[in-house]
């Protein structure tokens, strides 16, 4: 139906004649002469109907010459670009022509087709929203079709389309086997909640949806296939935000016979090549390591943005024995933790943006948020200077580095948990004070924990998965050190976001075991729900690890967008529901029944 794209249109054309097909982006009409800016996907060029026979001997309206009487050719062209409207579909043949009016904001600016015919292929009804506009997010969901077509979402998406081709050019290149993993599997007793589906020839019974390929991968390993690599669909039954989805995609990877530097150097090869031939970006040449015990320490992250040069100061010992029990309680607690986190400039704060801050501290489990503020005259006010006495203030001042101007935040309590809310803080701060630099600041996040105790549960959970091996090697000092033990795991961080996890996992079948009983998973339950993985343990399972980054954030931040929802065609809202197609829905009673089920009424 075409000869070219309507972004693709340039000089090289001029003088002949091409057909276009796309959407009326813009349609302005002059009386005597109409101009239609035709929308692909490859981008917008401008098309004038006018009134003249003669394509090459007149000049547009445009180019401030006087039309001459319309020819007979021309009379339908100019009746039928007069009824066009916003995002009519269209048909366009016509001649290129150099445009008087140049538009150097476009890259077909230089030059206009001069209509021979105009065909309406579908006219469109009046539209729900404007691409001009800002429609808000549920409007955008609802009719995503309409969305897409904008071209930032054109360029989103292509951007994601060119980021999976590079990763999977890289990988192929270098003697990774794309392997398909099952979609339907078994449940598991980890992580996040499985999506189940009712399993019609085996009634009673269910499979779940992928959460990753993980056992599955390992399984690879030990059927002797080295490097593994897929572009998975995965499914997590989980609330949502910006970077969070029921279903997502990620580059799963997995090596046999590998250390952590050997996963880590490969893929830090990858993301590097990857960036700069998709984003034209250059991180840098060695990503800068960092423990997760430093990274929670520094910044109350373990994910720290590293563009932000705001540094957490543990002041613990300077207040263990101050009259405030809110600071001298956690401060003499092995499990407590007392931080400040100076702010330049933050003086200017109002007390009412002081108290905003607090709020905001409490979303992560804050009870409340001391401060001290410095005026530029040297003023001090502060709720808690009562508590301590002039020198004892003054050391606590110089600790933290604060001085006229400056605003300090304190927080008191839980270790975790004050890392938590101090890390949120400091990128609140850091964003309201433009404090955040420009440009990319990798890193490898290494050394997590091995367990974190659930005070709900009464039991150990694994921090990264059940399936990630501890730094020591012997099943003893792994029971008897839970509570400080190490794993392999490592992440990788960019500008504040986690896009990939992984680590070295366990190879041994008596291991997973002891892993599985710190875990509060019997040997009944374990042989129940894993004994495939702890069977094929046995049988010469070599060492092996892997990593896996989420292609939808790493899309989003190629894009330019905080949201993974502009890189994914169509997502779910933060309620869990697709508004397009008004899933999910109500299942009639005769489909439940195939697949042996019925739906009792929450309570």
């Amino acid at each position: 139906m075409r000869t070219h794209f309507c972004g693709l249109v340039d000089e090289a054309l001029i003088g002949q004649t091409v057909t276009l097909c796309g959407w009326a982006d813009v349609a302005r009409n002059l009386g005597g002469v109409c101009f239609i800016d035709l929308r692909d996907h490859e981008g917008i060029v401008q098309v004038v109907a006018e009134p003249s026979d003669d394509a090459h001997g007149r000049a547009s309206a445009a180019g401030g010459r006087t039309p001459g009487a319309a020819g007979p050719g021309n009379a339908a062209v100019l009746s039928t670009a007069e009824q066009v409207g916003y995002e009519d579909c269209l048909r366009i043949t016509g001649t290129v022509r150099r445009r008087h009016a140049v538009n150097a904001k476009i890259p077909t600016g230089q030059v206009e087709i001069v209509a021979q015919t105009i065909e309406v292929l579908n006219k469109a009804e009046p539209l729900p929203f404007h691409h001009h506009e800002n429609p808000g997010e549920e409007t955008r969901l609802k009719y995503r079709y309409l969305d897409l077509r904008h071209p930032q979402m054109q360029r989103r998406m292509r951007t994601r389309t060119k980021l999976v081709s590079a990763l999977r050019h890289w990988l192929d290149a270098r003697g990774f086997q794309d392997i398909e993993t099952p979609i339907l599997t078994k449940a598991t007793p980890e992580g996040a909640r499985d999506f189940l589906v009712p399993a019609r020839m085996h009634p009673g019974e269910f499979y779940a949806l992928p959460q990753s390929p993980q056992l599955f991968k390992q399984i690879l390993m030990m059927a002797g296939f080295d490097r593994y690599y897929q572009i998975a669909r995965c499914f997590r039954d989980e609330a949502l935000r910006a970077d969070r989805q029921l279903e997502f995609t990620q580059l799963d990877m997995e090596f046999a016979w590998v250390s952590e530097r050997d996963v880590q150097d490969t893929v830090e090869a990858m993301i590097r090549d990857v960036f700069r031939e998709v984003a034209g970006v250059e991180l840098d040449a060695q990503f800068p390591r960092m423990t997760w015990a430093e990274a929670m320490r520094r910044y109350g992250s373990d994910k720290p943005d590293l563009r932000i040069d705001l540094e957490l100061v543990d002041v613990a010992e300077l207040v263990r024995d101050c009259g405030f029990a809110v600071f001298a309680g956690p401060a003499a607690d092995a499990g407590g933790r007392v931080c400040a986190l100076r702010i330049p400039g933050g003086a200017s704060l109002s007390r009412k943006q002081i108290d905003d801050y607090a709020t905001h501290a409490g979303k992560y489990g804050a009870k409340g948020l001391a401060y001290i503020k410095i005026s530029e005259t040297g003023e001090v006010s502060s709720p808690i200077q009562k508590f301590f006495d002039e020198a004892a203030f003054a050391a606590l001042v110089s600790h933290v580095g604060a001085g006229n101007g400056d605003l300090v935040f304190f927080g008191a309590g839980k270790y975790s948990t004050v890392s938590d809310f101090m890390g949120a803080v400091r990128l609140k701060a850091g964003k309201d004070f433009g404090l955040v630099a420009e440009g990319w600041r990798p890193l490898w996040v290494t050394d997590f924990p091995m367990f974190e105790w659930d005070d709900e549960a009464q039991r150990y959970v694994a921090l990264h998965h059940p399936f990630t091996a501890p730094a020591v090697d012997d099943e003893a000092d792994l029971r008897a050190n839970a509570a400080t033990a190490v794993s392999r795991g490592y992440d990788m961080v960019l500008n504040g976001n986690e896009i990939g996890g992984g680590s070295i996992r366990i190879h041994r079948s008596s291991m997973q075991s002891a892993v599985f009983e710190l875990l509060g998973i019997g040997a009944e339950e374990a042989q129940a729900k894993f004994g495939f993985l702890l069977d094929a343990l046995k049988y010469g399972a070599p060492p092996h690890g892997g990593i896996a980054f989420g292609i939808d954030r790493i899309a989003a931040l190629m894009a330019g967008t905080d949201s993974i929802r502009d890189v994914i065609a169509f997502p779910k809202t933060t309620g869990a529901q697709c508004l397009m197609t008004d899933a999910p829905s109500p299942i009639a009673d005769a489909q439940l029944a195939e697949v042996h089920v019925q739906v009792r009424a929450p309570r």
